[in-house]
């Protein structure tokens, strides 16, 4: 079984306003059911959890949630949400009464975009976390390598709260940055509560020249951190494109990890901490 943690669908008409920049070119058409369908079966992929692309509003959960009757593989949705919203309870009540609201596993704001260093110490922002967690939901932490301290901090206030690190915090793989990196990854580590998704390291590199032993050392030093029970595999498709086809990932990955934890980290991580169910 084998499960891809992340991966995200667009129309190129439903204003994703981030793809206007032009580096992101090749990726700037629409994703469709059928493109994703063809991806995870010419790779042996059993299911899949369908994150929110950076739309940042909360008409995309029923565009997202619309995809499964098209997408059997799609086991579970990550829809966007403010924590800070006052409103925020009834905002996941509707995503839960809406066709498919069933399958919604998690929340993710946009904190990378986020310049505020404090956001997440916020008491707001940890109100609507609470909440959050509450709602049986995860939290995708959306975040840069310079806010897994302030990440570090809010997993170990609020240890009811289940978190995951989407990209590993996005280390600098392109300029070195893994000393500072790992240190923070480690505190954010100590925390039972928080797994983290081997996915989005590709972009982080050097997208055309990139090679598996640039990634080796940051794959390596999350398994030393979490081990295999805290670490799941993610495509970050189409996102990936960029850098590397999806099947290219899944084999440099599979190259990367010790053969002890693949199954761990292909499947049995992301149906625990998303608490997926087998239809």
């Amino acid at each position: 079984m084998i499960v891809d943690a992340h991966h995200h669908l667009w129309r190129d008409d439903q204003g994703y306003a981030w793809l206007d920049d032009r580096y992101l070119a090749p990726i700037r058409r629409t994703f469709s059911p059928a493109d994703l369908r063809a991806e995870l079966a010419a790779n042996g992929v059993d299911r899949t959890i369908l994150v929110e692309g950076g739309r940042c509003d909360v008409d995309e959960a029923r565009i997202l949630l619309g995809y499964l009757p098209d997408i059997p593989e799609v086991a579970g949705v990550v829809a966007w949400a403010d924590p800070a919203s006052p409103a925020l309870a009834e905002i996941l009540a509707g995503y839960r009464a809406l066709p498919g609201g069933e399958r919604l596993v998690g929340i993710r704001e946009q904190i990378q975009g986020i310049g505020d260093p404090g956001y997440l110490d916020r008491d707001d922002v940890r109100c609507g976390l609470r909440t959050i967690g509450d709602a049986g939901l995860a939290f995708d932490l959306c975040i840069r390598a310079d806010q897994l301290a302030a990440a570090a901090r809010v997993a170990r206030d609020l240890p009811d709260v289940r978190f995951v690190l989407d990209h590993l915090g996005k280390p600098a793989i392109r300029d070195g940055g893994f000393a500072p990196w790992a240190a923070d990854l480690a505190a954010l580590a100590e925390n039972a509560n928080v797994t983290a998704k081997l996915s989005g390291l590709v972009t982080e590199a050097s997208w055309k020249t990139w090679t598996a032993d640039d990634l080796r050392p940051y794959v390596e030093e999350a398994l030393r951190l979490f081990g295999a029970e805290r670490l799941m595999f993610g495509s970050d498709w189409p996102v990936c494109l960029l850098a590397t086809p999806y099947a290219k990932w899944i084999s440099v990955l599979t190259l990367i990890l010790p053969a002890d934890a693949r199954e761990m980290i292909f499947g049995g991580t992301a149906e625990r901490t998303y608490h997926l169910t087998r239809d």
